[in-house]
């Protein structure tokens, strides 16, 4: 597969303080592993080429922890000395994908999606689609984009966050771009781009919903990340998890932060 990825991970994790004032909300530990790790290995054993990781809040102890990861040698990343918004980041680093398709995804989602699907569903997508889409049912659709689809599964509505949604199917924020996605961020002019509420409405119509039906929980709330480590514990997800070397120097790098 020769495809590159981008992880978005440089938020301030807010709603997670005071946990994510020491520790960088994509290094919040699930189980015994920070969820980072957990990205990284779900891209790399799907045959992702390179992953590149944004970084701004915490952005030295993220740095330190991905030189220390097994998959180092495949990493990039990049310093946001001021936020870009998802979008924005995209547009700041196109020279890193190429003209060629790319992967997109939240690293603030607890998810064992099937990486290599949503890019087969892709290669085969109808005519006019640029864009592939994760998407699940959320338990809490107030709290997520929630989507209205064509009977061949293109996105035709989007409900960003309402207070009365229509359904419970939602964005998983995990994507297949086509470079024409970057030229639409381009187009804007600006360097701080939304792509929730910016770019993906502009594109309804060319958006394949690709339905996931495993596990996918944001860990954006002190709620739903004790839901996700009691899944973890429970074994709903990532069952064979365990303690290993790599895992060991990842924790270390982590052993002055106050974890609850």
């Amino acid at each position: 597969m020769d495809m590159r990825a981008l992880l978005l991970a440089a938020g301030f994790g807010t709603r997670l303080r005071p946990l994510t004032d020491t520790v960088p909300k994509c290094l919040v530990p699930i189980g015994d592993r920070p969820l980072l790790d957990l990205w990284l290995d779900l891209l790399f054993t799907s045959g992702i080429e390179r992953v590149l990781v944004n970084t701004h809040h915490h952005a030295e102890t993220v740095c330190r922890h991905l030189a220390a990861s097994r998959w180092s040698s495949r990493i990039d990343w990049v310093h946001e000395p001021a936020l870009l918004g998802t979008g924005g980041t995209v547009l700041a680093n196109r020279s890193f994908f190429g003209d060629r398709p790319f992967l997109v995804a939240h690293a603030d989602n607890l998810t064992d999606f099937d990486v290599a699907n949503l890019i087969a569903r892709h290669a085969a997508r109808p005519s006019g689609v640029e864009i592939t889409m994760l998407a699940f049912h959320t338990d809490r659709p107030q709290h997520s984009g929630i989507l209205e689809l064509a009977p061949d599964d293109r996105v035709i509505a989007f409900h960003e966050k309402v207070a009365d949604p229509p359904g419970t199917l939602a964005n998983g924020a995990a994507y297949v771009f086509e470079p024409a996605v970057v030229d639409a961020i381009a187009a804007m002019g600006k360097p701080t781009v939304d792509l929730s509420t910016e770019i993906i409405p502009s594109f309804l119509g060319r958006i394949l919903a690709v339905r996931h039906h495993g596990y996918h929980r944001d860990i954006g709330t002190p709620e739903s990340l004790q839901r996700a480590r009691d899944d973890v514990a429970a074994g709903a997800v990532f069952p064979s998890m365990n303690v290993t070397a790599d895992r060991r120097r990842s924790s270390s790098l982590l052993a002055t932060d106050a974890l609850p």
